[in-house]
């Protein structure tokens, strides 16, 4: 009971509150209102009078007026600062007393004035108007301070309100992104003026707007809601997706917005019509001022016409370009909807086709445009109303001389046609260009950590640079034919009325152009094939025993190529078998995989699937997000399952190691796990979704050996026991355990059956199971093998005693993990928020932006040539008004020759300064944009490794596309615009202050009202447009991240709730891109209402007195008027736009002070040519941690890789062996501790000097794309002899001479036309042709069989016999021929010493390792015997 009064109290109260200060702020607003009155009728008065002279009594009535003045304007001050928050309830006694007297007062004085009328006693219109207002703003203050308000005691009895108030306390705070927006619910007052918008404009001015204060989108708005009626009338038209052309594209998006772009049209002809009440009016408001008028009050009548259509314009304009942004939101977001989804289905031919730059271009830059275009929606077909317009009225003034205006305009709109086909030319290469960088930068950000180890990023940065160079050329050329054309045209259009309509034209056509060109584009990727539906037949789960039937199958990736990739595939798998898939490298074993899940196009036969299946893929696909949601991938949380799956895929330790646990974020590409971990957690996802069918291509490869033993017992023979799993592998101990081994060879299964009958029947199977028995036999003579001294290693490695140094290790282990736990205390999460600036865009931006091209030596030319062309045209305009003569009977002041040569040179001059200052601020533009760009991009690709690491690509893309983009397009123009439209209002100012100066008196107080305003929108329209940067690069995170785990996420059937994601996603981003569009028409509304007062004080001053004004003059200044209140809310559209945009300057220069790696080069200290001539590695405790607020993986490691010796480096996933190999490239940075190379300490040499002298084999295969040639040799260093050499050795010449264009043959985005072990294989090519004296193998052989890594490890022993060569393996064998061996445990040195002596010792953690290994593996060939 006690809580429902307290809720209904506080309900009560929070009610009576609100209401309260409504009445405050209405009584504030009426006391000044009576003040504002009470001076403007005082000035009224005094300016008449100070003319026709005044007697006593009219002094009286001033000083009454300006009494009246101060006084109100006192009460509004005190009711301010006395009632403005606070919890009073009344107003005091004697306030309240005054306005009862003063309410009186005035019905007293209105009687009499009322009286004196019907006695018909000439009495002034004025009293009779003043008496009239004292009388409603009393009657209005007596209801507020004695009725309205009512004290404590009367709450109580007030009625409960509706049950949305009496929530409780909580609620009252609920978070704006949980509330819909309240323009869904708003009123017609509400939304006509905008004032929805007005509690979240107040939230922002109190505190820095987040995303949670902005409310949700209405369902009409949103994407959710929107998407299936476009993509109904996109398939209703299109049947299939497929026959999507740009009519039908276009035909789509406008009848899922029909009603609301029928609305804006109305909405246009209605301020076009309002517009030209104005001019039409004006020779009638001339004739009168000159005292011709037609009848009493006619000047009364026309200024009220004036002033109504004015108010016209300025609701219907705001409501017009609101309305017309809405519609650009909502076609955006399905676009990018439409867009994401056709990814997901696209085939992989298509995908070839396509790469993930690009078609995050689509997304980023064309559904953009498209979504801008609705600004100009309209302006096709009203120029052509207001063309028509302006002629008509021209006619009216002018008579037949308006014919040589129609000819001029007719011809002005036919020159559009060329240069806008002109213009298409350039965007549509412009874009191409973009779409080439974007696709270069996307491949290169995936692929920076190798770009880094190989000292290649600053070539790939030139790569980048010369991409951008061929665009900025398209750039140049569209940016200054438009600006060209643009001054031709408004030269042109001589006539003021004329020049907005023609002025436009130029960027209507333009805009129609880009748009244009986006649409084709995404018209042309959406008829893109997708994958073939009719590939595989699907069955429920249990209506057939047979789980998985080929029949005949012959698949191809490339349909058009001669021999398909899979030929003549037969076989049938039951429910609950187990089959094992293996061959050599490329022989097709992924590609059988991908043909069951229906990746591969089919060219014959059947295949046949009954129940739901579950894919691991060979490169490891992690979703940024936590490690519990990469698991449970959508399905519901089952806490039981998910521990005995997190148990089965020993990820519990991983996890108890992690500072966050399953709640870690992992980094883009799951960039802060090993790859055995990422592995895991694949297996992991698999198996929680609890399917019929396991597709498993190779995942135990990245794993140690220790790993994938457990993996293999608890996961296949364990928990999938009962299930049909198919699994690819190269550890032929995993072999027998099969029900049914395929043996593939050039895409043909060669054998199939079990084991033992497979073994004797065939030659293919046998090769493999020799080479593994090779390495067997290799392992076995270790272990049986006499302690043979290498006595030259046996020695203590840096004071460490080897063997039998157990109990010092221990003691030391303990102490330095109690070290590292002081050092690991301040934990975070690898991927922080996105950071944005907050409050207001610091002058330094501006400065920046301003002196950046030619450090700003252009502006003070820009700003001249805009002030001279302001001067001519005011000129010419006054010259025209000063030597016309009135009427036709005053004689001419020059002849009518003179009137037109000097008109003729002004209008000419002032052509010439547009002229300049458009190329000008064009050239500034230009440049400064180039710039920026060279600046920004050198800055990311300096950046050091942990910065690619903890931000997602799609925000450096974001930057890269968007940002970028506007800088190109968008910014300078803004920046002059601001600039320009000031130096106009100043124009005229002076005009009117020629002639009506008292405007002034009204002007400035509005002036200062219209800044107010702006001051108070301008924080929450700021950190709203943040937000829209910052809403935008989880769109791009996400949608790059989907391409590339397409299939994964198809065979997982997930493809829906990927889709209903991005929408979510694309809502975060609309949310508050609505919200700054309309937070900017709340804004201008109110400008337009403000700067409507000085314009109807100056029509009624210059009624009420005409006398000494020149009528002519008199039309010129209205005509100037007509435009003063319009510029005056330019100049401050222009100012909010302009911060709004240059938050991509802000966010480009973010990036731009991005720490850097160290030098590439110091001279100083730069190693010698042969550096290092022996290999030797020393490593003296050495310290690491991936950033300052993360742990320390390495913790405190000594000793010394002999030089020319081999070193394995063995250990659990996540035990530091990558680490180590990373920071011997200083890819990280030590904590404490050094490594000398040949005694030269790494740390104090260039980046670039250390990383381009080492060479590395990375653990995950990188090919770019390009040919053969570029992925070998990318620096252009070595002869085509040198390259067909290492392509021999590394066992890849034979299958390159089999392609047509040979090393020129092409490599597809991130090598997907090559098999991971034939990328493996050209890694090694790269390290074959540099030749390095240290050779790091980062698991270099975890992607290929048994008999290519046999093949690879002796090509090494024989190529680099003489070099230091450090393995990191988990097959023991590849380890085992090493000269020494370390094993890392948990970042400590566990064991180091020879294979042979840690074999000795049966208490090395080193020797159990081994002994399980071939344990494994002898079992697996006993079961044989």
């Amino acid at each position: 009971m006690e809580l429902a009064d307290s809720l209904r109290h506080g309900s009560k109260d929070r009610f009576n509150k609100n209401e309260r200060a409504l009445c405050y702020k209405q009584t504030v607003f009426c006391c000044l209102g009576v003040s504002v009155f009470s001076i403007v009728w005082c000035l009224l008065n005094y300016f008449y009078w100070y003319k026709n002279g005044w007697s006593g009594d009219e002094l009286v009535t001033l000083l009454d007026l300006a009494l009246r003045t101060l006084s109100w304007g006192a009460v509004s001050v005190y009711l301010h600062s006395q009632f403005f928050d606070s919890a009073n309830t009344k107003f005091p006694f004697l306030l309240r007393v005054w306005w009862g007297f003063y309410f009186s007062f005035s019905c007293y004085c209105l009687v009499v004035d009322l009286v004196l009328c019907g006695k018909h006693v000439s009495l002034q219109v004025q009293c009779l108007a003043s008496d009239a207002v004292s009388v409603f703003a009393g009657l209005f203050l007596c209801f507020v301070g004695f009725l309205k308000i009512k004290g404590e005691d009367t709450l109580l009895d007030e009625p409960l309100l509706n049950g949305d108030s009496s929530n409780n306390s909580e609620s009252t705070k609920s978070r704006g992104g949980d509330t819909v927006t309240p323009y869904a619910n708003a009123g017609l007052f509400s939304i006509l003026t905008f004032s929805w918008m007005g509690s979240l404009i107040a939230v922002g001015n109190k505190k820095t707007l987040d995303l949670e204060d902005v409310p949700q989108l209405y369902s009409g708005d949103s994407v959710v809601g929107a998407f299936p009626v476009f993509r109904n009338k996109v398939e209703l038209d299109s049947g299939a997706a497929s026959g999507v052309t740009t009519f039908k594209l276009v035909k789509a998006l406008f009848f899922s917005a029909w009603k609301e772009i029928l609305w804006t049209a109305l909405l246009a002809v209605l301020y076009t019509s309002a517009s030209y009440v104005g001019p039409y009016l004006m020779d009638a408001f001339v004739q009168c001022l000159n005292g011709r008028g037609k009848f009493k009050n006619q000047g009364y009548l026309l200024a009220s016409a004036f002033l109504v259509g004015k108010l016209v314009q300025c609701l219907t304009q705001r409501h017009w370009f609101f309305r017309l942004q809405q519609i650009g939101i909502r076609l955006r977001a399905v676009l990018v909807a439409m867009i994401y989804n056709k990814g997901l289905t696209l085939s992989c031919q298509s995908k070839q086709g396509h790469t993930s730059g690009e078609i995050i271009n689509f997304m980023t830059v064309d559904a953009e445009r498209i979504g801008d275009f609705s600004w100009y929606l309209h302006d096709p077909w009203l120029v052509i109303i207001r063309v028509a317009l302006a002629l008509f009225i021209l006619s009216k003034n002018l008579g037949l001389a308006s014919l040589a205006t129609l000819v001029a305009t007719v011809v002005v709109m036919l020159l559009n046609y060329p240069l806008g086909r002109l213009q298409e030319n350039f965007q549509d290469k412009l874009m191409k260009c973009k779409d080439k960088r974007m696709k270069a930068t996307s491949e290169i950000l995936r692929n920076m950590r190798i770009l880094k180890l190989q000292a290649w990023e600053m070539k790939f940065l030139s790569k980048i640079e010369e991409l951008r160079k061929t665009e900025a050329g398209w750039l140049k050329k569209f940016v200054y034919s438009s600006s060209i054309v643009r001054k031709i045209l408004s030269a042109l259009a001589t006539f003021r009325i004329l020049q907005e309509p023609i002025y436009n034209l130029p960027d209507t056509i333009s805009m129609i152009v880009q748009t244009k060109v986006s649409l084709d584009r995404i018209a042309s990727f959406l008829r893109l094939d997708d994958l073939q539906s009719d590939v595989v037949e699907k069955f429920l789960r249990g209506s057939s025993d047979t789980a998985i039937e080929i029949v005949d199958g012959n698949f191809s990736w490339d349909l058009s190529s001669p021999n398909p990739t899979l030929k003549d595939i037969n076989f049938k798998v039951f429910h609950g078998m187990s089959v094992a898939v293996c061959g050599t490298v490329g022989s097709g074993k992924s590609s059988l995989l991908s043909c069951i899940l229906g990746e591969v196009p089919k060219i014959s036969g059947t295949l046949r699937l009954c129940g739901k299946k579950a894919y691991v893929a060979q490169s490891p696909w992690i979703q940024s997000g936590k490690i519990e949601e990469n698991i449970l991938f959508g399905e519901e949380m089952d806490r039981e399952r998910y521990e005995r799956i997190l148990e089965a895929c020993s990820l519990k330790k991983d996890l108890e190691i992690l500072s966050f646990g399953d709640q870690t974020v992992i980094g883009e590409r799951g960039i802060n796990l090993s790859g055995g971990q990422k592995q895991r957690i694949q297996i992991a996802r698999a198996l929680y979704q609890d399917a019929d069918i396991y597709l498993f291509d190779d995942p135990f490869s990245a794993v140690d050996a220790h790993t994938g033993s457990h993996l293999f017992k608890e996961v296949l023979l364990g928990l999938l026991s009962s299930k049909t799993v198919i699994y690819v592998t190269h550890q032929v101990e995993f072999l027998p355990a099969a029900d049914l081994i395929l043996v593939m060879k050039d895409g043909r299964i060669t054998q199939a059956g079990n084991y033992n009958d497979i073994l004797n029947s065939g030659s293919d199977f046998m090769e493999l199971v020799g080479a593994h028995k090779t390495a067997l036999s290799a392992l076995d003579s270790k272990q049986a093998g006499p302690a043979s001294g290498n006595d030259s290693v046996s020695k203590d490695n840096n004071g460490m005693r080897t063997t039998n140094g157990v109990p010092q290790k221990e003691e030391n282990k303990d102490l330095q993990i109690g070290k590292a736990d002081e050092i690991a205390e301040p934990k975070g999460q690898i991927v922080q928020e996105e950071e944005r600036e907050k409050g207001r865009v610091g002058f330094p931006v501006y400065w920046k932006y301003l002196t950046t091209a030619y450090g700003g030596a252009l502006v003070p030319f820009i700003l001249l040539a805009q002030i001279l062309f302001q001067i001519l045209q005011i000129g010419s305009n006054y010259w025209m008004v000063w030597a016309t003569p009135v009427s036709k009977d005053v004689k001419p002041v020059v002849s009518r020759y003179t009137l037109m040569v000097v008109y003729v040179a002004l209008a000419v001059g002032s052509s010439f300064c547009i002229l300049a200052r458009s190329t000008l601020l064009v050239t500034a533009g230009y440049k400064t944009a180039t710039l920026l760009f060279n600046k920004m991009h050198l800055c990311i690709f300096r950046a050091p490794m942990s910065f690619f690491d903890s931000t997602p690509s799609g925000r450096i893309l974001n930057r890269a596309s968007t940002d970028q983009s506007a800088v190109d397009m968008q910014i300078p123009y803004q920046v002059g615009a601001v600039a320009f439209s000031m130096i106009q209002l100043l124009g005229i100012i002076a005009v009117m202050s020629q002639v009506a100066w008292q405007v002034f008196i009204v002007f400035i107080p509005v002036i200062a009202a219209c800044i107010w305003y702006q001051q108070y929108y301008i924080p929450s329209a700021r950190e709203l447009s943040r937000l829209v940067g910052v809403c935008k690069a989880p769109v791009i995170q996400h949608f790059a991240e989907t391409i590339s785990g397409s299939t994964t996420i198809r065979s997982f059937d997930q493809q829906l709730r990927f889709q209903e994601t991005n929408m979510k996603l694309m809502d975060s981003y609309s949310r508050p891109l609505f919200h700054s569009v309309a937070a900017m028409e709340w804004l201008c509304f109110r400008l337009d209402m403000f700067s409507s007062v000085p314009f109807a004080f100056s029509l009624f001053f210059l009624i009420s007195f005409p006398k000494g004004i020149d009528p002519a003059i008199a039309g010129l200044a209205v005509t100037y008027g007509l435009n003063l209140n319009r510029l005056q809310a330019w100049v401050i559209w222009n100012i909010c736009n302009m911060e709004n945009k240059i938050i991509s300057v802000e966010r480009i220069l973010q990036y731009m002070s991005i720490p850097s790696e160290p030098p590439l080069v110091i001279d100083e200290n730069r190693p010698d040519y042969f550096w290092p001539s022996h290999g030797e590695v020393d490593i003296g405790n050495l310290q690491v941690r991936y950033a300052p607020h993360m742990p320390l993986v390495l913790r405190g490691l000594t000793c010394t890789f002999p030089g020319g010796k081999k070193t394995g480096i063995v250990g659990r996933t996540g035990s530091g062996k990558s680490t180590l190999i990373q920071t011997l490239f200083r890819i990280v940075e030590p904590a404490a501790g050094q490594i000398l190379i040949d005694g030269i300490n790494i740390s104090l040499i260039g980046v670039h000097d250390l990383r381009s002298r080492l060479s590395i084999i990375p653990q995950d295969p990188t090919m770019f794309e390009g040919t053969v040639r570029s992925n070998l040799d990318p620096l252009d260093e070595y002869t085509d002899e040198q390259i067909w050499e290492a392509l021999d050795k590394c066992q890849l010449g034979d299958e390159v001479r089999k392609k047509e264009k040979k090393l020129d043959s092409a490599v597809t985005e991130n090598g997907e036309n090559w098999s991971m072990g034939q990328r493996q294989l050209v890694c090694l090519g790269r390290v074959l042709l540099k030749k390095s004296k240290v050779l790091v193998l980062d698991e270099a052989t975890a992607s290929v069989d048994t008999a290519t890594d046999n093949l690879i490890q002796q090509t090494i022993r024989q190529h680099f016999s003489d070099c230091t060569v450090i393995t990191i393996a988990h097959r023991i064998t590849s380890v085992l021929d090493s000269d020494m061996v370390l094993l890392l445990s948990k970042g400590l040195i566990e064991e180091y010493d020879t294979p042979t002596r840690l074999l000795e010792s049966n208490s090395s953690s080193f020797a159990q390792l081994v002994a399980e290994y071939s344990a494994r593996s002898n079992s697996s060939f006993e079961k044989l015997s």
